[in-house]
């Protein structure tokens, strides 16, 4: 990677990059691009895409209604309410 690419790279993201340290940037994309073409050669054909690595189900909680509905008594004591909805003041014009 050539110094003016790293300059353009360091313009497009916003950063700054001097001149005694682009030699490392350089070097250190050049290396991850090196690894991403490594992983781009492994073969993985017939390999089937999943979503995690381990094969495990998750358990989860068994979805049922836990507390009575208290809505009626909370929004009795709201300053205005609109067909079961709080309504607050306008914050946004």
């Amino acid at each position: 990677m050539e110094a003016n690419e790293i300059a353009k790279l360091a313009q497009l993201a916003r950063i700054n990059i001097d001149s005694e340290t682009a030699g490392d940037v350089a070097e250190s994309i050049t290396s991850i691009l090196a690894l991403v073409d490594q992983l781009q050669a492994a073969d993985t054909k017939g390999v089937a895409p999943m979503s995690h690595p381990m094969d495990a189900v998750q358990r989860l909680r068994a979805d049922k209604v836990t507390e009575p509905d208290q809505r009626a008594q909370l929004q009795a004591i709201a300053p205005a309410v609109e067909n079961g909805l709080f309504l607050v003041p306008k914050v946004i014009d």
